[in-house]
């Protein structure tokens, strides 16, 4: 009998030599997916480099929200950030390494996948088919594996990561903050995690496709907001705070991750150039920054220019 449906396929129950026995078509075992032929077939390919920078954009997500978090609470006296900064970052990069540990292969930093073929590939639960229209054939399986399942092990081991490590640290360094606002950051983590799962679990496919320009986007607007409230014109201003060096080349960074992310790198010596545009928009601000400055503009506004 032919498998319906675009992912039910037949596991393969027994095989000698040339002989080969498949079962019933149904659910493909965890770790295999579907091929043409409609037969089970394990994932044993290596991820793809956007495969590995989406992960890396997952992972990212977490970091960049406990760094935003730590800043905003640790306030501008105190000398506890930079070290919670260091902590988050152990933690989540603790938590990636042990993700990849975790996973098939078990024991070293690499995994297998199946290649995403189209977007529907993270949306399997949509297409289980009705063969006489009253029974459900449920063919429900990871036919990404495991780009969708890998990023709840990961946000599990950074939160547990984050209970064991933080509130001690936090306890003992962040003297300068009152006691009710010392832990909030961490606080945050609690609400945050779980807005980034409820995203993995319902547009993770959506996320897979968009991250580049997702993040193009917000790199974009954070560095202007960032600049326009630093209120910095000109390269002095810039160069004045060490910070803000750090914010620009962090920005910098996220820039070429976006745009290697869009080009793929397919073709090496045509993409590389691209990377050229990294300090575009950050070299644009400066150079129109005293063109919009507020006060110019309503001073020329009272002198009737």
């Amino acid at each position: 009998m032919a498998c319906l449906g675009l992912y039910c396929g037949k596991t393969l129950l027994f095989k000698n030599g040339s002989t080969e026995l498949y079962g019933e078509c149904g659910v493909c075992p965890r770790g295999q997916r579907t091929n043409a032929q409609k037969y089970c077939q394990p994932c044993t390919e290596s991820p793809e480099l956007y495969d590995w920078l989406y992960l890396g954009f997952m992972a990212m997500l977490p970091l960049v929200l406990h760094w935003f978090f730590i800043e905003w609470y640790s306030g501008k006296k105190s000398s506890s950030a930079l070290l919670q900064h260091a902590t988050a970052l152990f933690e989540c990069g603790a938590a990636a390494a042990i993700t990849l540990l975790v996973s098939e292969p078990v024991g070293v930093l690499y995994i297998r996948s199946c290649r995403v073929l189209m977007l529907s590939d993270w949306y399997t639960m949509l297409y289980n088919p009705s063969p006489d229209y009253v029974t459900t054939v449920h063919c429900t399986h990871e036919a990404v594996y495991p780009l969708y399942t890998i990023v709840f092990i990961y946000y599990a081991f950074c939160l547990v990561l984050m209970m064991l490590l933080r509130p001690l640290l936090v306890k003992k360094i962040a003297c300068g903050l009152g006691k009710s606002d010392r832990f909030k950051s961490i606080y945050a983590a609690l609400y945050f995690f779980p807005i980034l799962t409820v995203l993995q679990a319902v547009g993770g496919g959506l996320l897979y496709y968009a991250f580049p320009y997702i993040i193009l986007v917000l790199s974009l607007v954070t560095l202007a907001v960032y600049m326009s409230a630093s209120e910095i014109e000109n390269c002095y201003d810039l160069l004045v705070r060490k910070k803000r060096l750090i914010v620009l080349f962090s920005h910098w960074l996220l820039h070429a991750y976006g745009i290697i992310s869009i080009s793929r790198v397919d073709k090496l010596e045509q993409d590389l150039p691209l990377l050229a545009l990294v300090p575009t928009p950050a070299l644009f601000y400066l150079f129109t920054a005293k063109f919009t400055e507020p006060s110019r503009i309503l001073s020329e506004g009272a002198n009737g220019h």
